[in-house]
């Protein structure tokens, strides 16, 4: 069957909105990458573990304030576009403040990693959001699954770029990392040049400034025909009239309302996990950990360069298999396989001799590379893609943007505890650090079997209805309908402030 145009533009500006995620995976893996260089190392003056465990929490430091503070806030009062705007200048500054850091000055340096993971907690707020709110529900999951993938693909061109530099170090001199770190310029630069060709989000036009028309006419961009926009139109106004009458319109409704505070500690136990699976020690201290493996800069360079380019591949594995085979039966699956690769890879590692210059021997440094490789094709289109998509499909509109904000920056509060440690970890207790992640994956799967609901192909305004609460669109439809009537008898004059006129409560009392 052919895709309609307006369904491939559906397409084109949510991949804009993915972009976003290039920002994190790149800078994910900048910091993995410059450790690598002796040059990086001499120009901070030889930082020790806990230095680089405190540069790596400098950033997450940054991304918690934003997300938990400023990119719900950003999201709803300004818009999805002027979110993602922010976070793309905010990393731009840091870019340029990392890169052109003076000698020794590792202060400078750090208030980059602060200032960089600010703008990427607000920017990684407002894509997912944007996304699952123009993106049509029976293909929201196929969407989003590339959102995840953007991550690999900023790794992938990060890891390309150092081990190009690795190659060449003799030559670049420092410039061996700050070519890595200069890199980063590229996608914020052309997410701001994108941003102004698409529309803005129809639910944001409602809620922010009951404004139907433009949001009628961001609709009519990606929607096939009138009466989908009409339906959808309808749809959102019902859910928002009741979240702002029953519930509230406020934040406040992610502690009042008892089904969105139990979607609120799931999501928050979700990503947390996503961290601890082992992932996020793996793309933050992916050199320090085959350097226990391998004895050359550039074999290490290369591997996490590979890694990065079936990342890609994996995660495509979510396009057609999370909309048809759903999100919790992919969790469940990705964290037993992520948790016998872990076991297997910790057994090799610690089992095995190792070589007097420190390394491991060539069949078994394949060997557990092989099955970090594994680990990976379990992890991202499972806890990478899918722990994205849940979250950012499962809040209403009256809290979405800072539930979405403070649940995916609960990934970097579980970074900013672990990292701190993990070097200290790895270098006291070398690989067995792995059974940790092994029995960590193990607990998730079973968390996510009791206790986690399927959403898969559920419209956002009737999502509600999955975890205990009302389905908004159908409650929201007499509150609507109510206030309809009230405001056609105010406009015959039929309300007034004159005695013995039909009142609020007398049309509510009639219906």
């Amino acid at each position: 069957m052919a895709i309609s145009s307006k369904r491939l533009y559906n397409w084109f500006i949510s991949l804009v909105a993915a972009s976003c995620m290039v920002l994190y995976g790149y800078d994910a893996s900048v910091f993995n990458s410059i450790q690598g260089s002796k040059n990086w190392v001499e120009w901070f003056n030889n930082p020790n573990a806990a230095t680089i465990g405190g540069i790596n929490t400098a950033y997450t430091v940054g991304a918690i304030v934003g997300g938990f503070f400023f990119s719900g806030p950003i999201a709803d009062y300004f818009g999805r576009k002027v979110g993602m705007a922010t976070g793309c200048v905010l990393v731009i500054i840091a870019t340029f403040m990392q890169t052109f850091a003076p000698y020794h000055g590792l202060a400078c340096f750090m208030v980059g990693r602060v200032l960089i993971g600010l703008g990427q907690g607000i920017a990684l707020t407002s894509g997912p959001i944007y996304i699952g709110e123009l993106a049509p529900s029976e293909i929201r999951g196929q969407i989003m699954t590339f959102w995840q993938m953007f991550y690999s693909v900023g790794s992938f061109i990060c890891f390309w770029i150092a081990y190009a530099c690795t190659k060449h170090e003799s030559t670049l001199g420092h410039w061996d990392w700050k070519m890595i770190i200069i890199f980063q310029l590229l996608v914020p630069v052309i997410i701001l040049v994108l941003l102004p060709t698409i529309p803005g989000s129809p639910r944001w036009y409602i809620k922010r400034h009951n404004d139907i028309e433009k949001a009628r006419a961001a609709l009519r961009r990606v929607r096939d025909t009138e009466e989908e926009v009409e339906a959808e139109i309808l749809q959102i106004r019902e859910a928002i009239e009741y979240e702002n009458e029953a519930i509230s319109g406020t934040y406040s409704a992610i502690w009042k309302d008892k089904s969105i505070r139990k979607r609120m500690y799931l999501a928050l136990v979700l990503n947390a996990g996503q961290q601890l699976t082992g992932q996020g020690s793996l793309n933050s201290y992916s050199t320090a950990i085959y350097k226990k493996i391998f004895e050359k800069a550039s074999t290490i360079a290369l591997i996490n360069a590979l890694n990065a380019t079936f990342g890609i591949i994996f995660t495509l594995n979510a396009v057609w298999i999370v909309d048809r085979f759903g999100r919790k039966p992919l969790l469940i699956l990705g964290g037993i396989g992520m948790g016998i690769c872990m076991i297997i890879s910790a057994t090799v590692e610690t089992q095995t001799p190792t070589l007097p210059n420190g390394a491991k021997s060539e069949p078994v440094g394949i060997a557990i590379v092989a099955l970090l490789f594994i680990f990976i094709l379990f992890y991202k289109p499972s806890w990478g893609a899918t722990v994205w998509i849940w979250t950012s499909e499962v809040f209403s509109m009256n809290v979405r943007a800072q539930a979405v904000g403070m649940a995916s920056q609960t990934q970097n509060v579980a970074n900013t505890i672990f990292q701190q440690f993990f070097p200290i970890f790895l270098n006291n207790k070398g690989f067995y650090a792995f059974y940790f992640f092994a029995a960590i994956n193990f607990v998730l799967a079973i968390f996510v079997f009791f206790l986690v609901p399927e959403t898969k192909k559920v419209t956002l305004e009737e999502i509600d209805a999955l975890f205990g609460g009302a389905n908004h669109v159908i409650q929201g439809e007499g509150v609507l309908a109510h206030h309809k009537e009230v405001e056609a008898m105010q406009h015959q004059g039929s309300v007034s402030e004159k005695p013995g006129a039909v009142t609020v409560e007398d049309v509510e009392h009639k219906r």
